[in-house]
């Protein structure tokens, strides 16, 4: 791909893939957020499905991703991962992506059992988001554990001897990795209906506010984190 890439005319269309799309111009995938359009767990659909879904035009969104595309060039550090090595993209996932969970949830879980105490009498579905978001945590660290301690290196020994019988067994395991990454957009997106798109009420106190905050950017994160390794690292062995 050209690093300057200036090209205005129509780069997308309605047949192209959602997850396609974002690996291609790493920048839709703001757009897509905005648009609460999934481009991981359900990123392997055509765009104009997956519009279809959310009740939009599929002509302005086309529209908007082609300008976009247009003013924002791509570089080539942008679709790297595309290219990195599975070892890179490994380091590049804990080290980004699992040690923000593990930094991150504990104070999230502070925040939400802190307001759910104080304001749940007041706003009762904050009992909702408290218990969707303890199920959340719980599956999101024991996931990762999961990759950590056996998935990630038993990927990475088939790269060194690769073989039909280990292909078989990793293919099994990702399965089962994508069911997972799945069962997690599921909570997220209950999480975003009850809390209203994590628009806090007008008289909602500081914490609730940032409460509500770091959940989106949970949302955001895990978002990117699976596009990762649904998208990028798990197709290198299907």
């Amino acid at each position: 791909m050209n690093n300057t890439m200036t090209d205005t005319s129509a780069q997308f269309t309605g047949e192209a893939m959602v997850r396609d799309i974002v690996l291609q111009f790493p920048k839709a995938a703001d757009y897509f957020k905005a648009q609460r359009i999934d481009f991981c767990c359900g990123g392997a659909k055509p765009l104009a499905e997956a519009v279809a879904e959310k009740g939009l035009d599929t002509e302005a969104v086309l529209q908007d991703l082609n300008k976009l595309y247009a003013d924002h060039p791509v570089l080539e550090e942008d679709t790297a991962w595309n290219e990195a090595s599975s070892e890179e993209l490994v380091d590049y996932i804990i080290n980004k992506h699992h040690n923000y969970l593990r930094e991150e949830l504990p104070l999230i879980a502070q925040n939400v059992t802190k307001v759910f105490r104080v304001h749940g009498e007041d706003s009762p579905h904050l009992a909702e988001v408290y218990r969707l978001f303890h199920t959340l945590r719980e599956e999101l660290l024991e996931h990762t554990a999961k990759e950590e301690e056996s998935e990630f290196p038993k990927m990475l020994a088939y790269d060194k001897n690769p073989s039909a019988e280990g292909l078989a067994e990793l293919r099994g395991l990702l399965s089962t990795l994508e069911k997972e990454h799945d069962g997690a957009g599921d909570i997220l997106r209950e999480l975003r209906r009850v809390t209203g798109d994590f628009t806090p009420p007008e008289h909602a106190c500081t914490t609730y506010r940032l409460t509500y905050a770091r959940l989106e950017e949970l949302e955001g994160m895990t978002f990117e984190h699976v596009h990762l390794e649904n998208n990028i690292f798990f197709l290198r062995y299907q």
